[in-house]
């Protein structure tokens, strides 16, 4: 007979790492009744592919997995060493079940009890699963008019390596958020740039304190609970210009422009006739939840996002979701995981009744 996993966690970033921590600690027993399942070949998430420039300086920081701290890392350390390395030394000292690299292709019901999780040459039957694979496989950039005929170089921050290889071009980076920020800091030392968004960007100008960072999530919280797609936490509290990029700010880096209506050949043009010739395109717009895998379970609300119940998905109580919206930080990682390891148990229990 096929065994039956009371859960099956898919990812082992920060999200899925918590969530096998606490069905643990809840008493499940790893590889009998949990596994965990990694499309990366090593520990890390989406970390180990951040790009060699970004250093623990530039990371807003880094929330400790339950029960271990992060270790102390020197500022110059590269974020993309220091945090796959504290991954791997938590699954080992947690003796968590990860498996890897394995990609979830589908999950799909079988008995409206069980979940059928199928990889491409293996699956696995589970009354839950919590779903922890973030975004970093969705980067999104959106269709404007003469993409395809662009002679330069277009690329999405997914697969930005740093700022070296631009040096003396000139870059046109795209999108308001925070990656957008950084990444014209850096740039903008080795080649010149243009930054270009959809709205004016939001400056904070105040600390962020916990009782902001509480509104924000309670606000992205609210779209996931009607339905709606979620959008980043940031988009909520606005930019904040650290150290390091006040630099940038005196020599006129962060003047913005509206956004462009096509791409030339040689660069973009806006509506009032306005064009300008770049050598690169740097999509800074961000990514969207990776979780076609549950497209058979008819998750998705009219709204167009998955609607929530804490970590619940309504449509379907046996999925739980982390790190998609009000979650998708290392803070909110942490709670999420603790919640949606309680729901598991809270099935189990109602599925045995």
């Amino acid at each position: 007979m096929e065994p039956i996993l009371s859960a099956v966690v898919i990812g082992a970033g920060q999200a899925g790492l918590s969530s096998a921590f606490h069905l643990a600690r809840l008493g499940l027993r790893p590889y009998r009744d949990f596994v965990v399942l990694d499309a990366n070949s090593q520990p890390g998430g989406a970390w180990q592919h951040r790009w060699s420039s970004l250093t623990m300086a530039d990371v807003h920081g880094v929330a400790a997995l339950p029960d271990t701290p992060v270790p102390a890392a020197a500022s110059d350390q590269q974020a993309r060493a220091v945090v796959p390395a504290y991954f791997a030394d938590y699954e080992r000292r947690h003796e968590l079940p990860v498996l890897r690299p394995v990609q979830v292709r589908e999950v799909s019901d079988v008995d409206g009890d069980l979940l059928r999780v199928a990889s491409d040459d293996r699956s696995w039957l589970t009354g839950s699963v919590i779903n922890a694979t973030g975004t970093w496989q969705r980067p999104f950039i959106p269709y404007y008019p003469g993409a395809g005929a662009f002679a330069g170089r277009q690329l999405h921050t997914h697969d930005y390596a740093g700022p070296q290889e631009f040096r003396g071009q000139h870059v046109l980076v795209v999108g308001g958020g925070a990656s957008a920020v950084q990444i014209l800091a850096e740039l903008s030392e080795v080649a010149s740039t243009t930054w270009v968004t959809r709205r004016p960007p939001v400056w904070r100008s105040t600390p962020f304190t916990e009782a902001a960072g509480r509104e924000a999530v309670a606000l992205v919280e609210e779209r996931v609970r009607r339905g709606l797609p979620p959008e980043s936490v940031v988009s909520v509290t606005g930019l904040a210009l650290r150290e390091q990029e006040q630099a940038a700010l005196h020599r006129g880096v962060y003047a913005r422009q509206p956004m462009f209506e096509r791409i030339t050949s040689s660069g973009v043009a806006w509506a009032d006739g306005h064009q300008e010739d770049v050598d690169v395109i740097l999509w800074a717009t961000g990514f969207r939840p990776d979780v076609a895998h549950l497209g058979p379970l008819g998750l998705r609300s009219p709204m167009g996002g998955i609607q929530l119940d804490g970590t619940t998905a309504v449509a379907d109580p046996r999925i739980q979701l982390v790190g998609y919206g009000p979650s998708a930080s290392t803070i909110g990682a942490n709670r999420a995981g603790r919640v949606a390891a309680t729901n598991v148990l809270r099935q189990r229990a109602r599925v045995a009744a």
